[in-house]
């Protein structure tokens, strides 16, 4: 995929931020990515589904297959377009829009889900929020609680809703990052979180093993979605993925595929693993 330059990028004033203002616009499945049926007859719900790797994840279970249900906080034109896209797939969408740090919504999306496709199968912890400062004593009270609330909390509110549901086959894959596993020095409380999702993920899979439920993660890099432009600006914005390996920022496309693998017979014999997708990285783990 070639190197897209941010320099037309303006940053957004709140997150998690608005897709259809990004310039450039993420990528979030290839034309040339084709479906095999993989998750045919499968639903899904997604947080953070309404743009960027949720939305990937999103259409490529679409052309996979899967029915998919979205959880969005506020971005509801992003929300719309992502049902649109959904359904030019020949697939089902269901909107959820609430907030995830509220346990009783994370119930109530998981029973609106099972009543508009009558189950569950796949389950993606994805949602997230940062709060970048450069030291420890400037971070505020009220930024933590939401970073860690949105980021972990939620993780467990819709995971302990979504259980009784599940059976032998189904699975859960949660969305960590590359900061856990190198740290950073300016997003030190997500950071924290994300290393949080690695041992939820890997306790989580050990709980479940016996039932035969599958819990897997992804760790993403630097990628492209309305989070960025909604938490850096100027040069931060500019350079942004630059200095990986590979040299540019991920696109979500380049996400997407990895969560189909995690959450089809693919993986059979994979639980409690992490995939290192971050423009060529090494690090532990």
């Amino acid at each position: 995929m070639e190197n897209i330059g941010m320099d037309k990028s303006e940053s957004q004033t709140a997150q998690p931020g608005i897709e259809q203002v990004m310039h450039p616009e993420p990528l979030n499945i290839r034309a040339n990515y084709r479906g095999s049926e993989k998750l045919k007859g499968k639903t899904a719900l997604i947080t953070g589904g309404d743009s960027g790797i949720g939305k990937s994840a999103a259409l490529h279970f679409a052309r996979e297959g899967a029915n998919v249900a979205i959880v969005y906080l506020n971005e509801d034109q992003d929300a719309r377009n992502t049902r649109s896209e959904i359904e030019m797939e020949s697939q089902n969408c269901l909107l959820l829009k609430g907030d995830v740090k509220d346990e009783e919504f994370c119930n109530r999306a998981v029973q609106l889900t099972i009543q508009e496709f009558g189950g569950l199968n796949i389950v993606v912890n994805n949602a997230a929020m940062q709060f970048p400062e450069e030291n420890l004593e400037d971070i505020q009270i009220e930024n933590l609680k939401t970073t860690f609330e949105t980021n972990i909390y939620s993780y467990f509110f819709l995971t302990k809703a979504a259980i009784g549901h599940l059976g032998s086959g189904d699975v859960i894959i949660n969305t960590t990052s590359v900061t856990a596993y190198r740290g950073s020095e300016h997003l030190i409380d997500y950071a924290s979180t994300k290393g949080a999702i690695v041992s939820f993920t890997r306790s989580l899979s050990k709980s479940l093993a016996n039932k035969g439920i599958r819990v897997n993660a992804v760790a993403p890099g630097p990628i492209w979605t309305p989070l960025i432009p909604a938490t850096f600006e100027g040069e931060q914005l500019e350079k942004f993925g630059k200095d990986v390996p590979l040299g540019r920022p991920g696109q979500p496309a380049d996400l997407g595929p990895a969560y189909v693998y995690l959450a089809c017979e693919d993986s059979s014999y994979m639980t409690g693993q992490v995939l290192h997708i971050n423009g060529g990285e090494i690090i532990g783990g």
